[in-house]
């Protein structure tokens, strides 16, 4: 007899799905049944009826009203209790006939699957034309069972994977397969070696694994188990859980990322990864593990930030969404302008730290200065100040005229140097004058101040998200900061270069930032489709990024597991037009109950897209602006507006990118006038990852529209296709 107050009650990851798309009267009894559930699933209440079409006989449906069922399973020995499924009747029933819930008997993972004979049609899949049927050779030939089992493949599903000879057929069976399995099999078709693979994947190929398929609360433990199941121990949790089904990153991790969460680090760790793949989850959720099991004293802080103040909005709303009020005391979570302004304040500092507005006519006024016989346009001096006066502190002209300038595409002799100094010279005097610093000046005087008074920091250790955009005089103050040298914990850093949208670039080791040894990178994209992940992707091709550490980093065995449409891209003669076709696609998204929160329109510039805000809202549709500094609110009604900027760490179902045209996208302002070819060159690679990053926010549908002349970066993708 199972005793209640020992009963442990999991809830799939699928359930949370499932329980989105009922309506909220019924959402409410779920609720109800789960609470009533969990107090003693053998309660008289508990309806549990045995349905013989089932393969797996093992589930069993229970009733939540007299019009939905849930689909629970129910071993027959043990404290532990399943909730897969909910749905309405016929339909839970439909889900659950063909459905296996299993431990693998090599992972010892808890897996959910279909059997291998309601997925026949697969097995005999018709082969491409050019590939004889009497030749054909399978994607896995030569790979063991034992080892396909290892890698987390279904006993049941073996003749299904021995069956498969091309990606596609490969990408039809992943639709059925346990994450991990399918995350084995991309890897092995990928090319990878089986040790690769199960040095990928986590997994060991050890003969005597002991596992005890009847024993289902260690197999809850299993990393791959946690992936999809989650223990409900709380009646507060669960309301919060259920009351946000599909933000599942707050309680699902996967292996990979958990491992890099839920770990005791000898020194700063870097960790890679393209977009979607969960970096800024794993950052918030290395911040709640650090602040619950390594730095609980009450005088200890861990400092959370990243480059722009609406990422740190939104990092610190979602950190409360899985933090309690007595952990986030001791997170603070700031962008790190924000930070060296609050540290300079408290110290009483004499400048105003100014991002362009004051400084502006300072500088035309020293540019006054510039002598005609060299021939250099404005735009030089600005890309000479920002690439090498300012990232190597040069304040003489014996400074200057010893700085390497390997990297800038217009050569300077000695002469040619002393001639253009006096421009330099002449800002800083002004900006001087002027009581005014530049936000890297700021950074430099923080760390001065640091260094002459000793400050004693409460911070034990600094978490990094976005670091591909932080300069190296940041990461420089980041070391600092944390006084005493490198120690256990010390600096834990997120980033990918391939979605640089700002103008820095970063060596880590001469920032004092040693991660030799910790380097990590997180391969499986859990936002987006495959099909999006493409299209993205293809918009990078032939460019080079680096690893943050002055090596290359190149995005192979990045993928996601969920396929749908691809990206649609229309170009339109006029943006009348344009308009016109986005308010019918929203009437027909709404019409198929789509919720207009979860789509973005995102536009190159502001004033762009307040032009569109401006057609929305004549067509009668409700806008929500998302600000530069502020959390976006999902709460609040409307079709979200987004610049490319502000879009980065967010995420929506279907994202519109709109305005992609000639001189917008990639905006001639911003990149065209430079002289230097290596700056053009630059420029033109953060336009497209600028188009790379909203394209990847969209979990579903991605539409890309233009008017007029449609920009060279869709061109070339018509063209390569």
């Amino acid at each position: 007899m199972v005793e209640p107050n020992r009963v442990k009650v999991a809830i799939a990851s699928e359930f949370l799905n499932a329980f989105s798309n009922i309506p909220k009267k019924q959402q409410g009894k779920v609720l109800e049944f789960i609470t009533k559930f969990r107090s003693n699933p053998l309660a008289p209440g508990i309806n549990y009826e045995k349905i013989i079409t089932f393969k797996d006989q093992s589930l069993r449906s229970v009733r939540i009203d007299q019009t939905y069922r849930g689909i629970v399973k129910k071993p027959e020995t043990g404290n532990v209790f399943l909730l897969l499924w909910v749905d309405h009747h016929d339909k839970a029933y439909k889900w659950a006939e063909n459905k296996k819930c299993t431990i693998n008997p090599e992972t010892g993972s808890l897996q959910i699957y279909e059997v291998a004979d309601a997925l026949l049609p697969l097995a005999v899949s018709p082969l491409p034309e050019q590939v004889s049927q009497k030749t054909k050779k399978t994607l896995f030939e030569g790979v063991s069972d034992k080892l396909l089992m290892k890698l987390g493949i279904p006993e049941d599903l073996l003749p299904i994977v021995h069956s498969i000879c091309t990606e596609e057929q490969l990408d039809e069976a992943a639709k059925h397969l346990p994450d991990e399995a399918n995350e084995a099999l991309i890897a092995l078709a990928a090319g990878y070696t089986i040790d690769e693979v199960f040095t990928e994947v986590g997994k060991t190929k050890s003969e005597d694994s002991g596992i005890d398929t009847d024993d289902y609360d260690k197999a809850l433990e299993n990393p791959d188990t946690k992936r999809r199941f989650f223990v409900v121990d709380d009646d507060l949790v669960l309301q919060e859980i259920l009351d946000a089904p599909l933000e599942k990153w707050r309680v699902f991790l996967h292996p990979s990322q958990r491992n890099l969460v839920e770990r005791e680090w000898n020194g700063p760790v870097r960790v890679l990864g393209g977009a979607g793949t969960g970096k800024t989850v794993v950052a918030i959720h290395r911040a709640k593990w650090l602040a619950e099991n390594v730095f609980t004293q009450e005088g200890e802080r861990i400092l959370l930030t990243t480059f722009t103040r609406n990422l740190a909005a939104d990092i610190k709303e979602n950190l409360g969404k899985i933090c309690s009020d007595k952990i986030l005391k001791r997170i603070e979570v700031v962008n790190l302008d924000r930070w060296v302004a609050y540290f300079l304040k408290k110290h009483d500092y004499n400048y105003e730290i100014d991002y362009g507005k004051r400084s502006r006519p300072l500088w035309e006024k020293a540019l006054t200065l510039a002598p005609e016989e060299t021939g250099l346009d404005d735009r030089f001096y600005r890309e000479e100040w920002e690439r090498i006066i300012q990232p190597h502190r040069v304040e003489t002209f014996s400074d200057y005229q010893k700085i390497s300038r390997i990297g800038r595409g217009v050569r300077l002799n000695r002469k040619e140097r002393k001639l253009i100094w006096p421009v330099f010279e002449e800002y800083r005097l002004l900006m001087n004058e002027h009581g005014l610093r530049e936000a890297v000046d700021a950074i430099r005087d923080a760390r001065d101040l640091l260094k002459d008074k000793g400050d004693i920091l409460p911070y034990t250790s600094i978490i990094v998200d976005e670091a591909q955009d932080m300069s190296g005089q940041a990461f420089e103050l980041i070391r600092q900061i944390l006084s005493g040298g490198p120690r256990k914990n010390d600096i834990f850093i997120v980033g990918d270069a391939h979605q640089r949208i700002y103008l820095h670039k970063v060596v880590l080791s001469r920032c004092g930032v040693n991660i030799t040894g910790r380097g990590k990178r997180l391969k499986i994209n859990y936002r987006t489709t495959e099909e999006n992940r493409k299209w993205a992707v293809n918009l990078l091709e032939g460019l080079s990024f680096d690893d943050l550490d002055g090596g290359a980093d190149d995005q192979k065995g990045y993928k996601s597991l969920v396929h749908g449409l691809v990206p649609t891209v229309k170009n339109f003669v006029s943006f009348e037009q344009e308009i016109e076709f986005i308010n019918t696609y929203l009437e027909q998204i709404a019409t198929l109950g789509g919720v207009m929160s979860e789509v973005c329109l995102v536009a190159r510039t502001h004033d762009l897209l307040k032009q569109y805000e401006g057609a929305l809202k004549a067509k009668g549709k409700e806008t929500f602006f998302i600000r530069r500094s502020e959390a976006e609110d999902r709460n609040v009604s409307g079709v979200r507006l987004a610049t490319m900027h502000r879009v980065k760490g967010l995420e929506f179902d279907r994202v519109i990118i709109a305005g992609v045209n000639s001189g917008i996208v990639p905006f001639e302002g911003h990149w065209e006038a430079s002289s230097d070819q290596v700056v053009r060159r630059e420029n033109e690679t953060h336009e497209r990852a600028l188009l790379y990053v909203a394209a990847t926010r969209a979990k579903r549908e991605v539409l890309v529209s233009s008017f007029g002349k449609a920009s060279k970066f869709l061109e070339e993708l018509k063209t390569s296709e």
